[in-house]
């Protein structure tokens, strides 16, 4: 059984690139769940509605977001509704939307968790104690447990990894945009790898225009930040797992650009 996770898709050409190879990527490797990160689906920050809808119409069953989760105003009106549609959970008590889920696929149950980094990100709940709570939960309910973690330091993302070695089938990391070479099974059988990447802009600054933001570093002024136009990527991972215990048996990772194309 295969787990299929896209990572942060970036503005149009994430989109694009998304409506373009997600299909092949599910014929290719026929995942039980597809999931997608897309808290920066629209201009580069935060989803709306459409976007949402389109992502569950190309084929995802669940969309993560991070901290751009309300950049978008809209989201607070279509929030409650998207059931497919999760935040990170250890928002503080009393934000709208919910930061789990527990899917049913081909008669199985999956358990999605969205947790986001306190490091070098706004601080909000502690990460680790809100992944205790939402895995004893569903440990009592299923053995397929994933979890998107979006956080800024690599030593965050490890620790989390290694802290629910065993517990959970996969943690994956989002939010720094640039797909890391560790992907691996950790000792207790949990997948890992601190990066997915991002699905958008090929030949941005982590998908926004290039000049604004050498500008940025250069004169450390205001800059708006714009999403690069052009060639695109995909980044992703295929996670297989086993059955009966629900850990992690082989990891793949998926990168799709000009230099590096999309084979069946």
């Amino acid at each position: 059984m295969k787990f299929l996770f896209i990572g942060d898709v970036v503005g149009s050409p994430g989109r694009k690139m998304l409506k373009e190879y997600l299909p092949k990527l599910q014929k290719k490797y026929k995942p039980a769940i597809t999931i997608i990160n897309g808290e920066n689906a629209a201009g580069g920050r935060g989803i709306t509605d459409k976007i949402y809808k389109e992502f569950i119409q190309a084929g995802a069953h669940v969309v993560t977001m991070g901290n751009h989760t309300w950049d978008q105003k809209e989201i607070f009106e279509f929030i409650g509704e998207a059931k497919s549609l999760i935040r990170p959970a250890n928002f503080p008590e009393g934000t709208p939307g919910n930061g789990s889920i527990l899917m049913k696929v081909n008669h199985l149950e999956i358990a999605v968790i969205n947790l986001q980094g306190r490091t070098f990100l706004p601080a909000i709940d502690c990460p680790f104690r809100k992944a205790d709570e939402l895995v004893e939960k569903y440990k009592k309910i299923t053995p397929y447990i994933f979890v998107d973690f979006h956080a800024e330091a690599t030593s965050e993302k490890e620790a989390m990894g290694w802290y629910l070695d065993g517990k959970v089938t996969a943690v994956v990391g989002t939010h720094t945009h640039v797909q890391t070479a560790d992907n691996r099974i950790l000792p207790n059988g949990t997948a890992y790898v601190t990066d997915v990447g991002m699905t958008g802009p090929y030949d941005g600054i982590l998908g926004m225009q290039r000049e604004a933001v050498i500008k940025r570093f250069l004169t450390s002024l205001p800059v708006r930040f714009e999403v690069m136009s052009g060639r695109a990527q995909l980044s992703g991972i295929c996670i297989t797992v086993d059955k009966k215990s629900g850990l992690a048996v082989n990891t793949e990772r998926i990168l799709i650009n000009e230099d590096k194309p999309f084979f069946d």
